[in-house]
């Protein structure tokens, strides 16, 4: 292999480890795919509005913050000629935090998840977990705004049973998802320490007093304060600014280059984001369609693979909306 084709293939490797790092949802992959269609020459356009569009140029639109929509037109494209179509999805299976996440059990404080598409379950024991999605702020009295946010550090884990608590798991586990899928998040009595002994510190002023006050005395009886004072240390808010959110489970275990030979990739997530990268990385530049007539098209849907349980029809409605018959 040439010397110029052994660096090109690392600095692809390289850019794949870093996209696989950077996106640990649906949300935060669509957030890269955006940054890298920008660079490339995208124009982002809304499915509110009416769009103008122009032979030869690029385009591309979101939907939902977790589906990307891309599509180039050829320079002498007219409706009704064909299309290069690439599909991908954003999306893996996971474990989504529950709306009222909020367990306390045996002295400990939990966090109430419900799996998300098939996924082998029994993985997901003894990581080291942590939090990513978007979160919904309050900005003013009738003002919102979209947040990505990601705890960096490991907060959460599903521990295995001690092998001697549990004589029959040689012969086979089989993954309660209700019962066995709860990670523990805190201690209630360190918790509960953590707030007495905020409470009770120094305070220089009364608007000190009064913001240490919403901090450790958040109340929220959907989630755990201290899984809100986390999120809100992240984004540089506080507690009660937090109006909603739609978190996951994330393993914390960095994506890397790996074996004796350092010819594979250790990672989870490959499925949806290979895909998505590859079809990123070689689509933009690659692809012959801009100086001909046809048109092409990039797709990367959240639940493409989980039709069947979805809460939102994203992929029954988006490649019809993408028809540009009538926008010409």
């Amino acid at each position: 292999m040439a010397k110029e084709e052994q660096l090109e293939e690392i600095d692809v490797v390289s850019d794949l480890i870093n996209f696989l790092n950077s996106s640990p949802t649906a949300f935060h992959a669509v957030d890269g795919a955006k940054k890298f269609l920008k660079k490339a020459g995208f124009v982002q356009v809304s499915e509110r509005d009416n769009w103008n569009l122009e032979a030869g140029k690029r385009y591309f639109f979101t939907r939902n913050y977790s589906t990307i929509v891309a599509f180039a037109i050829g320079k002498k494209y007219v409706p009704g000629n064909g299309c290069y179509i690439i599909g991908a999805h954003t999306d893996s299976p996971c474990l989504k935090l529950k709306p009222i996440s909020k367990v306390t059990k045996g002295g400990y404080l939990e966090v109430g998840v419900q799996t998300y598409g098939g996924g082998l379950w029994h993985t997901w024991f003894d990581r080291d977990l942590t939090v990513a999605g978007r979160v919904i702020m309050r900005e003013g009295k009738d003002a919102y705004s979209h947040k990505l946010v990601r705890i960096e550090e490991p907060i959460m884990r599903i521990p295995n049973l001690a092998i001697h608590l549990d004589g029959n798991v040689q012969d086979g586990f089989k993954v309660n998802t209700h019962g066995h899928l709860v990670p523990v998040l805190a201690t209630a009595i360190k918790a509960e320490l953590n707030k007495v002994v905020a409470g009770n510190g120094p305070v220089d002023s009364e608007d000190d007093k009064e913001k240490s006050n919403k901090i450790t005395n958040t109340d929220d009886s959907r989630h755990h304060s201290i899984l809100l004072q986390l999120l809100a240390t992240q984004l540089g808010c506080e507690p009660d600014d937090i109006s909603d959110f739609e978190l996951q489970a994330c393993d914390n275990q960095p994506s890397t280059i790996a074996g004796a030979m350092k010819e594979f990739i250790f990672s989870g997530r490959l499925d949806n984001l290979c895909m998505s990268f590859c079809s990123l990385k070689a689509w933009p530049y690659k692809l012959p369609f801009l100086v001909r007539d046809q048109l092409g098209l990039f797709l990367s849907f959240q639940f493409i693979n989980f039709a069947m349980c979805c809460t939102m029809p994203i992929c029954g409605f988006t490649i019809p909306a993408t028809s540009l018959g009538d926008w010409f």
